[in-house]
């Protein structure tokens, strides 16, 4: 073999050489890509232990359960949740079970905290709303401006029609009022709201209805599905049942359309 065939040879070699690396790089690199999609792809149906948390607080304090609300506030503080997050709850369970289980749950609050302080175990206190809730005209343009980006379209029906302040209070202090407190998401309330109706007999239309409003601000079905063995687990089968049960009739639903 002469030097010129010897060269040719040798440049024949390292550029097979060069393809192989490429091609090695190029397989790693899809199995990169592909792990991490699968990685956000599982994460996207699970909720984290902040958020899983939320649920049986909501439960507990919309069914007047004392002594399950103490235990799961403090699992809840433990898991993450601020003191003004689980405030933030507890404010809006009036909206769904009245103001005296939101009183009482508040002051459960209060004791569960101080009791932890006790113990030597300081929790954050958390955010407070940034903004001041706007009042009168604005607090109801503000509330039907949730209401609707949260629905998906404006509210409408016949009860509406036939109880207007109804429909007033529920854009001016629901969706006014407590949506407008922007330091608990929206994702957040919602799991909060899921959790109450869970736990309220006879309010299974309002239960699916929320469902869907999870879904509308980016909750998945598979965080729903994970929302009802947290129910299940943490605080009975009945708020799990009806939790099921509404979520496979908005899946219904949803296919349906």
């Amino acid at each position: 073999m002469n030097s010129t065939q010897h060269g040719k040879r040798l440049l024949q070699v390292a550029f097979g050489l060069a393809i192989g690396i490429l091609g090695v790089v190029e397989h790693s690199t899809s199995s990169a890509q592909t792990s991490a999609t699968a990685q956000r792809e599982t994460a996207s149906q699970t909720l984290s232990m902040r958020q899983q948390a939320i649920v049986p607080i909501a439960a507990f304090g919309a069914a007047g359960d004392m002594t399950g609300l103490s235990s799961a506030l403090n699992q809840g503080l433990d898991a993450g949740l601020t003191v003004n997050d689980v405030k933030e709850v507890l404010i809006q369970l009036y909206a769904y079970a009245g103001f005296p289980r939101s009183l009482n749950a508040l002051a459960e609050l209060m004791k569960v905290v101080n009791a932890r302080k006790q113990r030597g175990i300081q929790d954050a206190q958390g955010q407070a709303p940034t903004r001041p809730i706007p009042a009168g005209e604005a607090l109801l343009a503000a509330g039907t401006a949730n209401q609707t980006k949260l629905l998906g379209g404006p509210a409408k029906g016949a009860i509406y029609d036939f109880a207007p302040a109804m429909d007033q209070y529920l854009k001016s202090h629901l969706f006014g009022a407590i949506f407008e407190r922007d330091n608990f998401d929206w994702q957040s309330r919602e799991l909060a709201t899921v959790g109450m109706l869970s736990a309220l007999p006879g309010a299974d239309s309002q239960l699916q209805a929320h469902l869907g409003f999870s879904m509308n601000v980016g909750i998945t079905a598979g965080q729903l599905t994970q929302v009802t063995q947290v129910l299940a687990e943490r605080v009975d089968a009945e708020s799990a049942r009806r939790a099921r049960e509404a979520l496979a009739r908005q899946l219904a639903a949803r296919a349906s359309r």
